[in-house]
């Protein structure tokens, strides 16, 4: 796979070249809709939410940037990734390229809006007084994780859309249900144990909460943690992988 990537280097910089021109097509503020857009919704939230969970929490502020940081990346990079081959069938119908091409481009260019509001939050972070520590240059784990997590499950949305177009809308509707089990606005020290045990079968929450032991309380999360948010990735990019590797030349006769 990476080698087909490096002889194809050229085409693939050109499709990243084209999603991103193409995301912004005919917009008056272009890229920077890239930051704005997640800062407005964070403002909405933070409206709304300060008066029901954020009144006595610190850095309550950077506590939902962090939520939603993270839930807007993965929300984002899996709705596009989802409808990339689709959206590319005029391609890989009349030329013999990895189909897997459609898909990374999308990520990379999710990938860079990413970046862009990742550099508004360390800004916001210092507007909170959060102090930074060493410890902050581990976020690059469970970045790593939450891109390849993306990849994965771009990889089977996108395959499962070949064939059953149903699952556009049924992705937004788990995508708004994920949104509300992830903690992103609340805390979940209300609860019991066992229920907290619970959110963390949500691969979303324990990228969120990564970032939030890291960035607000300054602390390492467990090595056990850190397995668990590995074996998500390794599960998750697997059965993508294989779903393209089996379903590679079906798709040729769905799209």
């Amino acid at each position: 796979m990476f080698k087909n990537l490096m002889n194809r280097r050229f085409l693939f910089e050109e499709l990243v070249k084209r999603d991103f021109k193409k995301k912004y097509k005919r917009t008056v503020l272009g890229m920077v809709w890239s930051i704005l857009s997640p800062l407005l919704t964070l403002l909405v939230m933070r409206l709304v939410f300060t008066q029901f969970f954020g009144r006595t929490m610190e850095h309550y502020t950077t506590y939902l940037f962090c939520g939603n940081l993270v839930f807007s990346y993965f929300n984002e990079s899996t709705s596009q990734g989802m409808v990339s081959l689709m959206g590319n069938a005029g391609i890989f119908t009349k030329v013999n390229i990895p189909k897997y091409l459609f898909l990374f481009s999308k990520n990379i260019q999710t990938l860079i809006n990413f970046g862009l509001t990742l550099c508004v939050f360390v800004v916001f972070c210092f507007l909170d007084q959060i102090v930074f520590t060493w410890k902050v240059i581990l976020l690059i784990y469970p970045i790593v994780c939450l891109v390849l997590f993306n990849v994965g499950v771009g990889l089977i949305l996108s395959a499962l859309f070949v064939f059953f177009r149903d699952i556009q809308y049924l992705w937004t509707v788990f995508t708004q249900l994920l949104m509300y089990m992830s903690a992103i606005f609340y805390t979940i020290d209300q609860y019991d144990y066992t229920t907290q045990c619970l959110f963390l079968i949500n691969p979303v929450y324990l990228f969120i909460r990564y970032f939030r032991k890291i960035v607000i309380e300054a602390s390492i999360p467990t090595l056990w943690f850190h397995l668990l948010m590995l074996t998500d990735v390794v599960i998750v990019l697997s059965i993508g992988c294989w779903m393209y590797k089996k379903y590679n030349t079906r798709f040729l006769y769905y799209v």
